[in-house]
């Protein structure tokens, strides 16, 4: 069994060699395939992963003109893998090789994703809150058990990684997009060791990118087929709610005859119907796109799991 590591790489040539020789410790000869992909480094991480290609040809190396992010990164490295398992792992030396046989058993048990858990993490306060809040609400929004989305350090079957399109910082929701494909998903406890060289590379802007692309994932998982489903229910809430305004307003004007035009209740009303009418309007013509574009759209929301005595057309 072939198995590929992909590592996204920033500024972390005093990592690498070490790095390197602890996967190769812990996994079988010749069974291996290394994918570091430089995201732009500045340092001398380039000319260390050359070093280690020569001495090891299982190294393989991607080097991107500029910085363009970790998921660009992984989704480089899951379009190049080559392994019936892959794993994701960082560059700086806080995962662990020796917990590799662990996630493998873990795969062997049925598991299409192993996702690993620093439950004793070795980051300042300041990181480690954010990240606990972070994953309390993305595992409560989403109904996946996990409890440390944040970690890069996973292993999957083959077939995952195909199916999975990164963007943004659409890496951290890796787990979120396979369990909506019907892929089991699992963690296990890793070892999340102290940081020796650099330094990490995420400040607080990625916590307000990740909420914004929580919002994105909630609309590929759940509404990308139905969108009307969306747009239609806060198109009806406002509806309701400015028609229910209006008829008040309507009763107090015929009944006993009271004064509408001092009344702010009166346009925010009328906002309100609207708003809705916008919203059922927006929900109608994604209706319409997806629609048009039904086949391409199923084709990549659906995963097969087999196909038994079915003809595949050339």
């Amino acid at each position: 069994m072939l198995i590929s590591f992909i590592i996204p790489v920033l500024d972390e040539q005093d990592s690498l060699i070490q790095l390197h020789d602890e996967i190769v410790q812990n996994v079988a000869p010749n069974s291996y395939e290394i994918i570091f992909i430089d995201d732009g480094s500045t340092d001398g991480s380039l000319e260390v992963m050359r070093t280690l290609s020569k001495r090891d040809t299982a190294v393989k190396i991607v080097s991107f003109r500029r910085n363009f992010g970790k998921a660009a990164a992984l989704q480089t490295g899951f379009d190049l893998a080559k392994g019936q398992v892959v794993f994701t792992m960082d560059a700086d030396l806080q995962d662990n090789p020796i917990d590799i046989p662990k996630f493998l058993k873990q795969l062997e048990d049925g598991y299409d994703l192993v996702s690993g858990w620093k439950k004793k993490r070795h980051d300042p306060l300041n990181k480690r809150i954010p990240s606990r809040f972070f994953n309390a609400i993305t595992s409560m929004y989403f109904k996946v058990r996990l409890h440390d989305f944040n970690c890069g350090y996973k292993a999957y079957r083959q077939e995952v990684i195909k199916e999975v399109d990164l963007y943004g910082e659409l890496h951290r929701y890796i787990p979120v997009l396979a369990n909506a494909k019907g892929y089991r998903i699992g963690e296990i406890e890793v070892q999340h060791r102290e940081r020796k060289h650099g330094k990490s590379k995420y400040g607080f802007e990625r916590y307000l990118r990740g909420f914004l692309d929580l919002l994105s994932v909630r609309m590929v998982t759940i509404f990308r087929s139905s969108p009307l489903y969306l747009f239609g229910s806060w198109g009806a809430f406002f509806v309701t709610a400015g028609g229910v305004l209006s008829l008040y307003l309507t009763i107090m004007k015929v009944f006993y005859n009271m004064p509408l035009s001092n009344r702010p209740l009166l346009f925010l009303g009328v906002l309100l119907i609207l708003v809705g009418m916008q919203f059922f309007s927006i929900g109608l013509v994604s209706e319409l796109i997806v629609s048009k574009m039904h086949r391409i759209t199923m084709g990549n929301s659906i995963s097969i799991k087999e196909k038994i005595n079915i003809d595949e057309e050339v």
